[in-house]
């Protein structure tokens, strides 16, 4: 399954990139989720982090790849779940900045991609929501 988000954020390329490609940045706009570094600079490709919803499932991620300020890739792994994201900026003659963040969710096993089914609407919600929120947050930390 995958979702895509696209979103127009009244802030210049380089200030996006920097805000996105921080996780210690994350619990300040993803009000449901928590943060906590694992192993190596934080932000950096190959590092590693938590990243936990406050009602139980924590993801371990990992940074693939950082192309700033055009291109940020992570992998999300959990038990059951896989999640690769990318996060595209481009910079818009206004000086705006284009998010397009995609999330392709590989489900393991049979009972998880059943379970798939049924969460589909939810996780494409929770990723709008998410991005929506990272808007906000850029936008108030670009002024």
């Amino acid at each position: 399954m995958k979702s895509v988000v696209e979103l127009e954020i009244n802030a210049s390329r380089d200030r996006v990139a920097a805000l996105l490609s921080d996780p210690r940045n994350m619990d300040k706009w993803m009000d449901d989720m928590e943060y906590e570094p694992l192993t190596g600079p934080q932000g950096e490709v190959g590092s590693t982090y938590h990243l936990g919803q406050r009602d139980g499932m924590w993801f371990t991620a990992t940074v693939l790849a950082k192309e700033l300020p055009k291109e940020v890739r992570l992998r999300l792994d959990v038990s059951d779940l896989e999640v690769a994201i990318t996060d595209k900026l481009v910079a818009l003659p206004s000086g705006h900045t284009k998010l397009i963040s995609t999330e392709d969710f590989r489900w393991k096993g049979i009972l998880s991609r059943l379970k798939g089914v049924f969460v589909r609407g939810a996780m494409k919600h929770a990723h709008r929501r998410h991005m929506q929120s990272f808007k906000r947050y850029a936008e108030r930390e670009a002024s």
